[in-house]
């Protein structure tokens, strides 16, 4: 057969050259024929080479589609660990498309046939609720948490599951916790607190008193935001007798999340204290007793606060004590104007979102919206996605229709997370 005969059949991949020939440049090569390359991609999963089968997987995952979570799926079932990282990262790239340039696999170096990378600090990405994920998905990821291969998978797995919110695979994630790896014990904490089951609350107070700050820090969270409240007296303990500064503030943020009149002398004995962290959990404290008599101890916190987190939470303490008007140095308008920050919109938000589960706050928030800034419109706009009603529609519906198409684009995101959830 001539060359220039024979070109095609291998341009046309490794479709007629014999599977120990491939290099993964020839799988790039398949994959360029995009979806229609899948089937032969699938196939390559199954080749005996590690370097082909991870490949494969990544351009797979490239691809995307319906069609390659079946695929990944299989991919998670490897005995290969880099394989069935990058199998459970394309899974939740499909539905937070970009993921894989950030995640676990994007720092990935092998040590003989395990893995190494780096995990971020940050850990807060999640989907948005109006997503629904294949339940299949989540069994697959879900397996890797109880049985991947290496510490190094089951904690990425965990960090994946909980970013699709799977609550199917809670059960995986509380075995998890007997590990002693500490970043399988984080990362299964982080997720069970993003999928929100307020059942595990009392499950998981055993690692109130890890001896690793990270996953006691996560631990102690966790009681706050699954609603722990059996967990009062626990984090009182905690936080009496810790040396540790940011447990210490974890320990009365998670205090605060909890109303309980057992711990106002704490939240007394913190709204002066020297650092601002501490004072700012203390106002939320009494913001979530909401008792009225606390409003003229409140105010005066708030009249002679210079630190912006403290002032910001002596704000969100105030409207939930009553404060609703809309005027320049109101409360209210306080937290409004701090969506335009960088280093506090991330603060500002989830007290109004807090705060907007009220319908009086709702209402004395709607008249803000038309005369408010990008950052302002944008940030509202998560606000009524979270903790708004069928009120909230037409606003969400003005929004969609911005001038300022990254408004625009967050008003209908907002719509429809706020119609999933109605």
């Amino acid at each position: 057969m001539r060359l220039h005969r024979a070109l095609p059949l291998i341009l046309a991949g490794a479709l007629v050259l014999p599977a120990q020939t491939l290099e993964p440049k020839d799988v790039r090569d398949i994959a360029k024929a995009g979806t229609n390359a899948l089937p032969r991609l699938g196939e390559l999963l199954s080749n005996p080479d590690t370097a082909i089968r991870i490949e494969a997987v990544k351009q797979i995952t490239d691809i995307g589609g319906l069609a390659s979570l079946d695929l990944l799926i299989k991919a998670t079932h490897d005995n290969d660990s880099e394989v069935q990282v990058r199998a459970a990262d394309g899974l939740v790239n499909f539905y937070l498309p970009g993921y894989v340039r950030s995640g676990f696999a994007a720092s990935i170096s092998r040590v003989g046939g395990s893995v190494k990378g780096r995990f971020t600090d940050t850990n807060d990405q999640v989907v948005d609720p109006f997503i629904t994920v294949r339940p299949d998905v989540i069994d697959a990821i879900g397996a890797l948490v109880a049985g991947g291969n290496g510490m190094p998978v089951r904690a990425e797995a965990a960090r994946d599951v909980g970013i699709l919110r799977g609550k199917a695979a809670v059960p995986q994630l509380l075995a998890a916790l007997r590990t002693k790896d500490t970043d399988v014990l984080y990362e299964s904490l982080i997720a069970l607190q993003k999928i929100r089951d307020e059942s595990v609350g009392p499950r998981i107070v055993f690692l109130l008193r890890d001896p690793e700050p990270k996953v006691q820090i996560a631990a102690v969270e966790a009681m706050g935001l699954l609603r722990n409240m059996q967990a009062v007296p626990d984090l009182l303990g905690v936080l009496r007798d810790t040396r540790n500064d940011k447990v210490r503030r974890s320990a009365l943020g998670a205090l605060a999340m909890l109303p309980d009149p057992k711990s106002r002398p704490v939240f007394q004995q913190y709204l002066s204290d020297k650092d601002d962290k501490l004072r700012a959990a203390a106002a939320e404290g009494f913001a979530r007793l909401r008792d009225p008599n606390d409003m003229a101890t409140i105010d005066k916190a708030w009249q002679g606060e210079g630190k912006t987190p403290p002032r910001l939470a002596d704000a969100f303490a105030l409207v939930m004590l009553g404060r609703l008007e809309l005027s320049e140095f109101s409360p209210l308008r306080y937290l409004i104007d701090n969506l335009n920050s960088s280093a506090y919109k991330g603060v500002a938000e989830p007290y109004l979102i807090e705060l907007a589960r009220q319908q009086q706050v709702r209402e004395a928030l709607y008249p803000a919206i038309a005369g408010g800034t990008k950052d302002e419109k944008i940030g509202l706009a998560h606000v009524l996605a979270a903790s708004g009603d069928k009120a909230s529609l037409p606003y969400l519906q003005k929004l969609s229709n911005d001038t300022d198409s990254a408004v625009a684009s967050e008003g209908v995101r907002a719509m429809r997370n706020l119609q999933a959830r109605l």
